[in-house]
């Protein structure tokens, strides 16, 4: 499935450029990353001995994150393509058969994942935190249930450890630095597309 392209004159070079992704887009890649990785800091780092008050930012930044994927699922159901996601047969044909390759679309399945499963059993934990907003209740549910709940969210941290230093490394690497400057500026050239 083939994913139609718009080009756009750049004014300072002349050359034409693809845009990939809108700004709203790289505003919610760049705010659920940074929640992401605060998430991993102040969930992790106490673990590994290095003791300060995490709770706070902890279930802060988790709502930061909940808010943006609430955010980007709307997004997607109702004003993108969930099409340009969907693995077919012409991804295993083609490596670039649409605007996401094969293993990006993977990449996207894994942290869509890791992510909601994050999110849910981090929303239920909150009722063990007091928040502004609630007294705490450990006792909401029964304690095989938390225990349930606990290794589910450290399944979920484990697997976002995982999941962004793929992520980061994909990133970096010079032959997708293309993605990496789409994911800043938005867009890539018609070169860059065509070459990928």
């Amino acid at each position: 499935m083939s994913t139609p392209v718009e080009f756009v004159n750049s004014a300072s070079s002349g050359s034409e450029r693809i845009e990939r992704h809108k700004g709203i887009d790289r505003l919610f890649h760049w705010v659920t990353a940074l929640a992401v990785l605060v998430l991993m800091g102040t969930g992790l780092l106490p673990i590994v001995g290095i003791k300060f008050a995490w709770v706070t930012i902890h279930w802060i930044a988790g709502m930061v994150l909940a808010a943006s994927v609430l955010f980007h699922l709307l997004r997607s159901v109702f004003w993108q393509s969930l099409r340009a996601l969907w693995i077919s047969a012409a991804d295993f044909e083609n490596q670039h058969s649409g605007k996401y390759s094969l293993a990006q679309k993977l990449v996207h399945h894994a942290m869509t994942l890791m992510v909601l499963c994050a999110v849910c059993t981090g929303l239920m934990m909150l009722a063990k935190v007091n928040t502004p907003f609630w007294t705490r209740d450990p006792y909401l549910l029964p304690a095989h249930t938390w225990g349930i709940i606990y290794v589910m969210h450290g399944i979920a941290a484990l697997s976002a450890v995982t999941l962004v230093m793929i992520h980061i490394y994909f990133g970096v690497i010079p032959e997708n630095r293309m993605y990496l400057r789409a994911m800043i500026r938005g867009c890539v050239t018609k070169q860059e597309w065509v070459s990928r």
